[in-house]
């Protein structure tokens, strides 16, 4: 009983985050396309840097993801020699600084699969990456089941991150579940299913260290390969689905 009343204590921090702001942001995937007021979809390989920067796999393309019943499901397909996908964007478009930042998706599984819900600072294109910064709320690698991953990049702290939490959560690969982070001017805490799994929280926080003070804007995408998700890919899993039913930001 008494470690049930710890976890249930734990889990209730989630929900206590959303309690103390109001909703002022949602994504809901209602529609019959993607809101190009609210989304930007990229293209390409990521040349000139290929694979964006992490030796993908995959050609993102304008046709590996749709809206079905409130869903966003994005598709990653090997045709041929190639492996295709979707990666989206808010750049521009809709950014947020501080406040508890939610998705609920639904895993993809298989050797080389790599879905990700995540953020960059809205700065990039005048200091670049990874000065810019950037909050990996959610990546998970078909080659490590049930292993969810949260990390944060900064100009201190970038590739193999020490600000980084690989977290063991048997079953989540089995339907939906959320992914959230509560993100303050101190610290930044991790959380899955309300349940907080990692904290970033420096004493120091100069520009290297601590990014963090200004605006973020939202990706999604299922990567295939690459540096993290490994140089094999399993070909008998595809197609692979990686489903989000939404996006919220609470302030």
């Amino acid at each position: 009983m008494k470690h049930f009343l710890i976890v249930l204590a734990v889990a209730q921090i989630g929900f206590a985050q959303q309690g103390k702001r109001k909703l002022v942001w949602e994504e809901n995937f209602s529609g019959k396309k993607l809101n190009e007021k609210v989304w930007n979809v990229m293209l390409g390989d990521g040349c000139p840097n290929c694979g964006w920067g992490n030796n993908e796999r995959q050609l993102y393309t304008n046709e590996n993801h749709e809206l079905i019943d409130g869903n966003l499901v994005i598709t990653a397909k090997k045709v041929g020699d190639a492996y295709t996908s979707t990666r989206i964007t808010t750049k521009d478009k809709q950014q947020f600084q501080y406040g508890y930042f939610e998705a609920r998706a639904k895993l993809p599984v298989g050797q080389g699969i790599w879905p990700a819900f995540w953020m960059l600072g809205a700065n990039i294109d005048q200091v670049g990456w990874p000065k810019s910064g950037e909050i990996d709320i959610l990546e998970y690698v078909g080659k490590e089941p049930a292993m969810v991953f949260t990390t944060l990049h900064t100009q201190d702290s970038f590739g193999n991150s020490i600000n980084t939490k690989k977290t063991k959560i048997e079953g989540i690969e089995n339907g939906f579940h959320r992914y959230g982070i509560d993100w303050t001017k101190d610290k930044m805490d991790f959380f899955v299913d309300d349940v907080l799994v990692y904290t970033f929280q420096p004493k120091e926080k100069n520009d290297v260290i601590w990014p963090f003070n200004q605006p973020f804007y939202f990706l999604i995408n299922m990567a295939i390969g690459g540096n993290f998700g490994g140089p094999e890919v399993g070909d008998t899993i595809f197609p692979q689905q990686f489903t989000v039913d939404y996006v919220k930001v609470y302030q």
